[in-house]
C-alpha cells in the first residue's frame, strides 16, 4: 500500500499572502484632487449637473445637489447616512460656549452641529460641522417642497427625510453615479486613479486623514466619536498618516544623526605633501582640552573619555600651541558613530559619563597601556615629585644651621693660631715657586 500523502486541508488552505489582504483598506484621494474637488463644490452651478435625457431637465434643484456635494464633501458621512438625514438635522450654536475641561472658549457661530442618523456602527449621535454645511442645508431647507414622512429602512419610523424630492428620497447611486462625476469633470480630475475610483467612502476616508495629520490633529478617540465607530481599532483603519507627514517626522527624529557626532579634524598638509605621515602624526582631533593624534581615532574605545595616552596633546602645551600657529591646516569635521554607552554619556550627563569611563577603565589604549595603569602611572610621578620637593626643602632649611655652625667654629681661640699658620704655609710655598723660576 502506498501511504497518501494529499492532504485537502493542506493543499486547498487560502495562503497567508491573501489572508493578509483581508481587511479594511481605505483608499484615500490625494491631497491635491481632494482641494480640487472641495472647489468644485463650493462652485456648483446647474450648468455643472447633468439634465435629463428627456426634456432636458435636472433631475434635481441645483440647491438639493449642492447640499449633497458640500455635505459629502465636509461632513465625514457614509453615503447611507447622508440620504438618510431628516429635516432639521442642523442645530446652530450662536453663543459661545466655555469648555469645561480646558477653560478655553469657542466662539459663537465657529462650528453647526449635525445630528447623524442611526447607522451601521453606532447609535444616533452629533457630531460638529463646518458652518458651510449648515448654510448649504439650510438654502436647500427653504426651497425643498413639502413632502411626506416615509418609513427609514433601518429603524422603520416614520421619517421627515432631508433629500427628498417629489416624493422620493435621493438614490444612494446618484451621489457615486452622477453627482461625483459632475465634480470631477468640473474640477478636472480623472474619475479614478491609482487607487481605484472615487466614491463616496473615499472621501470619508480622506476627511478623516486629514482631520487625524492637520497641524492641530484630533486625537484617535475624538477621531473615534466624530466618524462613529464604536473601538478605536475601527477608527485605526482610516487614521492613516500621510507620507509627508511621516517623512517630516522621520526627519525631524533625527535617527540617522542620533548616532554620530561631529568632530574637527586639523590636517597638516605639510606632513602629508612631504611624505612623513608615516612616522610623524598630521591628522589632529580637536577634544576641546587637547588633540589626539591617533589616526584611527573613530575606532577608539576612549574617544567619548580620553584616557590621555601618548597619541593625546594638551592643548596648554607649546607643541599645540605650534600646530595651531600653522598656516598650511586644513580644518574639517567628521562624522564618528556612537554606542549606546557613549549616547546615554552624550545624552544623560555626568553620571553616565562616569559609568563609561568605569567600563573603559582595564580597556588597552592605542598607546598599549589601560586608563587605569596611565592613572596609577600619573599618580606614582605625582608622589616621587612630592618626595623630591619634600628633601629639597629639608636641604634648604639645614643651610643656615650649617653656616650658622662653621661661625662659631671660626671664631673660636684655637682655629686662629691654625689659620695663621696655614696661611704662612702657602706663603712659604709661594716664595719657594718664585725661587724655581728665576
Amino acid at each position: 500500500m502506498i501511504p497518501r500523502r494529499f492532504d485537502p486541508i493542506r493543499s486547498f488552505v487560502t495562503p497567508k499572502s491573501l489572508l493578509a489582504k483581508i481587511g479594511p483598506n481605505p483608499r484615500i484621494i490625494s491631497d491635491d484632487v481632494w482641494a480640487k474637488l472641495v472647489w468644485a463644490g463650493l462652485n456648483l452651478t446647474a450648468d455643472d449637473l447633468p439634465k435629463h435625457r428627456y426634456g432636458g431637465k435636472h433631475r434635481y434643484p441645483v440647491e438639493l445637489g449642492k447640499a449633497l456635494a458640500i455635505t459629502w464633501l465636509f461632513a465625514g458621512l457614509r453615503v447611507n447616512e447622508i440620504m438618510r438625514l431628516r429635516l432639521g438635522c442642523i442645530r446652530w450654536q450662536k453663543q459661545d460656549v466655555l469648555i469645561p475641561s480646558d477653560g478655553e472658549t469657542l466662539p459663537g457661530g465657529s462650528v453647526c452641529m449635525l445630528d447623524v442618523p442611526v447607522n451601521k456602527t453606532s447609535t444616533a449621535f452629533t457630531k460638529p460641522v463646518d458652518p458651510l454645511v449648515g448654510e448649504t442645508i439650510s438654502a436647500w431647507g427653504k426651497v425643498r417642497p413639502k413632502g411626506v414622512k416615509l418609513p427609514d429602512p433601518k429603524t422603520g419610523e416614520m421619517t421627515d427625510f432631508l433629500f427628498l424630492y417629489r416624493l422620493t428620497v435621493v438614490s444612494k447611486t446618484y451621489l457615486n453615479d452622477v453627482l461625483i462625476p459632475a465634480l470631477c469633470r468640473k474640477a478636472g480630475v480623472s474619475r479614478a486613479d491609482a487607487r481605484g475610483n472615487i466614491t463616496s467612502h473615499r472621501g470619508r476616508s480622506t476627511i478623516a486623514s486629514q482631520l487625524f495629520n492637520a497641524k492641530e490633529p484630533m486625537t484617535l478617540f475624538e477621531l473615534q466619536d466624530w466618524l462613529g465607530h464604536t473601538t478605536p481599532a475601527a477608527t485605526q483603519h482610516y487614521a492613516k498618516i500621510t507620507p509627508t507627514k511621516l517623512a517630516k517626522s522621520y526627519a525631524d527624529a533625527g535617527y540617522f544623526k542620533r548616532n554620530l557626532r561631529a568632530i574637527e579634524v586639523l590636517v597638516d598638509q605639510k606632513i602629508v605633501r612631504s611624505g612623513r605621515a608615516q612616522n610623524e602624526p598630521w591628522k589632529f582631533y580637536d577634544l576641546g582640552h587637547g588633540y589626539c593624534t591617533y589616526d584611527f581615532f573613530d575606532q577608539c574605545p576612549h574617544r567619548m573619555a580620553c584616557a590621555k595616552c601618548s597619541f593625546y596633546l594638551p592643548k596648554k602645551s607649546s607643541q599645540a600651541q605650534l600646530l595651531e600657529g600653522k598656516a598650511n591646516l586644513i580644518q574639517l569635521r567628521q562624522d564618528i558613530p556612537l554606542s549606546d554607552s557613549e549616547l546615554a554619556a552624550v545624552d544623560d550627563g555626568v553620571v553616565a559619563m562616569e559609568n563609561l569611563i568605569g567600563k573603559l577603565a582595564n580597556v588597552p589604549t592605542p598607546a598599549g597601556p589601560t586608563p587605569r595603569e596611565l592613572e596609577d602611572k600619573r599618580n606614582a610621578e605625582v608622589a616621587e615629585s612630592g618626595n623630591i620637593s619634600k628633601t629639597n626643602e629639608t636641604q634648604t632649611d639645614n643651610v643656615p644651621a650649617r653656616m650658622a655652625n662653621g661661625r662659631n667654629t671660626d671664631s673660636a681661640p684655637g682655629n686662629s693660631s691654625s689659620r695663621g699658620a696655614q696661611s704662612a704655609a702657602r706663603s712659604g710655598s709661594r716664595r719657594h715657586a718664585r725661587a724655581e723660576a728665576v
